[in-house]
This record gives C-alpha cells, sequence and structure tokens, in this order.
C-alpha cells in the first residue's frame, strides 16, 4: 500500500514538472504541441515525462508547426 503511494506522488511530481516546463520554459513550441504534451503529461505522467525530457525538449519535433 505504501508503495503505491509513493509511486502516486511521483507520478503527480513528474506530470506537474512536465506541464510546468512546457508552459514556462518551453515557449517555442506551438499551442497545438503543448496542449499534446500537457494531455499526455496528466494521463501518462511518469512515461511523459521521461520521454518530454530525452525527446520533446530540443523543440526539433513539433507536429502542429507551420
Amino acid at each position: 500500500m505504501a508503495y503505491g503511494t509513493i509511486l502516486g506522488i511521483i507520478a503527480l511530481i513528474a506530470a506537474i514538472l512536465v506541464i510546468y516546463d512546457v508552459l514556462v520554459n518551453n515557449k517555442r513550441l506551438s499551442n497545438g504541441m503543448k496542449i499534446t504534451w500537457i494531455v499526455c503529461a496528466i494521463i501518462f505522467s511518469i512515461i511523459t515525462a521521461i520521454i518530454y525530457y530525452l525527446v520533446g525538449r530540443n523543440n526539433q519535433i513539433d507536429f502542429f508547426k507551420k
């Protein structure tokens, strides 16, 4: 039971960090990509945090940029 609580807290912190970084630090992303990262952070918090910090912060992959 304690492991579930700890994992839940880690997931919450991971989602908050990704959302904060997308909104505050990553200004060059398009609005569509920001929404995509935020929705993914809410649904798949820990996995999204890992993928975002490995791939998403470089701003080269933006499916919504014109």
